[in-house]
């Protein structure tokens, strides 16, 4: 069974970038869609983005459009999540997960196979 492992997150201040991977092991993402999820504190977890990766489609919630970039490389082992001109409301832990497509992307329920984590904080 796939699993997922993020990494990346960190400190950045107002403006900056990150890019944010969600590594596969013990199988390929090849038939599979990857979301991006984020929980801040005190608020439920929203969809972020969903990239399909037969086909590489790719679908964003309206206040990271322009600035988030969803990716994945040839391998297809690896899925990124480039964000830039972060502002203090990104700050959240962000999570990978996958499903077998992005039809209803915004739901949590919908994804399957989760990775633990990775925290972004977005400060001066």
């Amino acid at each position: 069974q796939v699993q997922l492992v993020e990494s990346g997150g960190g400190l950045v201040q107002p403006g900056g970038s990150l890019t944010l991977s969600c590594t596969a092991s013990g199988g390929t993402l090849d038939y599979l869609a990857i979301g991006w999820f984020r929980q801040a504190p005190g608020k439920e977890r929203e969809g972020v983005s969903c990239i399909t990766i037969r086909d590489l489609y790719t679908v964003y919630i309206d206040s990271v459009k322009g600035r988030f970039t969803v990716s994945t490389d040839g391998a297809k082992n690896t899925v990124y999540l480039q964000m830039n001109s972060l502002k203090p409301e990104d700050t959240a832990v962000y999570y990978c997960a996958s499903s077998i497509g992005c039809a209803g992307w915004r739901q949590a329920r919908g994804f399957y196979h989760w990775g633990q984590g990775t925290q972004v904080t977005v400060s001066s």
